[in-house]
């Protein structure tokens, strides 16, 4: 008997992936992580380094910061 296990490596998207996903354009994005932005939110997924000017962000921290959106709308 064989043991399968199904391996889920991190998945990084990247900023036109994510201005998809989450709806936001690139400044707004930007804004968001920028702590000196009136809208800077520090609870925004922080981006990762993939190179000397690239950046990405792990797919499941997107998700997570969707859903508590998601659970902070439905109890205002």
């Amino acid at each position: 008997m064989t043991n399968t296990q199904t391996v889920f490596y991190p998945r990084i998207v990247r900023l036109k992936q994510l201005t998809e996903r989450i709806g936001l354009g690139r400044s707004t994005i930007y804004d968001r992580m920028d702590v000196q932005s009136p809208r800077y939110d520090a609870t925004f997924p922080k981006p990762i380094k993939l190179g000397a000017a690239a950046i990405g962000w792990i797919d499941s921290e997107i998700t997570t910061w969707i859903e508590q959106r998601m659970s902070t709308k439905k109890t205002c």
